[in-house]
């Protein structure tokens, strides 16, 4: 497998997991592509409580109205969790950062072309979560975005 590199973005990271049974999927192949996906799989490889998970194996068809086109979501994480009452809950996880899930504002001295691409950015997006909510749904899990907040990287001010 190769890795792909994309302008602005950083370098991709092999992942190797501490319990690889744990893991669906190739093993060998796991890619990280942020510091926050690799904090994401170290929890989800340590934690007792995950008894399966997956990295971009989750591939959801979405329209994105941003382009007109038909795309592919690769999610982030699937994440199998046993809770305490000894069920399983399925979740498919999206991490990006706070800014990128609320809408932008035009403000203070950003520019207009800043703007448009935070707006088409933000479209994206919505167009991805609103097609992983509802093929959540219908697959019984859950899907849910973490930012730097719930990654527990950053404590929301009072």
């Amino acid at each position: 497998m190769s890795i792909t590199i994309m302008a602005g973005y950083p370098k991709p990271k092999r992942f190797k997991p501490e319990n690889p049974k744990k893991y669906v999927g190739k093993v060998n192949d796991i890619i990280s592509r942020s510091s926050w996906e690799t904090k994401m799989f170290h929890w989800c490889d340590n934690n007792p409580s995950v008894v399966r998970w997956n990295s971009e194996d989750v591939i959801i068809p979405y329209f994105s109205n941003a382009d007109g086109k038909m795309r592919k979501y690769h999610i982030d994480v699937y994440a199998a969790i046993k809770m305490k009452d000894g069920s399983v809950k399925q979740y498919i996880i999206e991490i990006k950062p706070y800014e990128q899930t609320i809408k932008p504002k035009m403000r203070g001295r950003k520019k207009k072309e800043t703007y448009l691409k935070e707006c088409y950015t933000f479209q994206v997006n919505t167009d991805k979560w609103q097609h992983a909510t509802a093929w959540a749904k219908q697959n019984d899990m859950e899907f849910i975005i973490m930012d730097e907040y719930s990654l527990g990287l950053k404590k929301r001010k009072p």
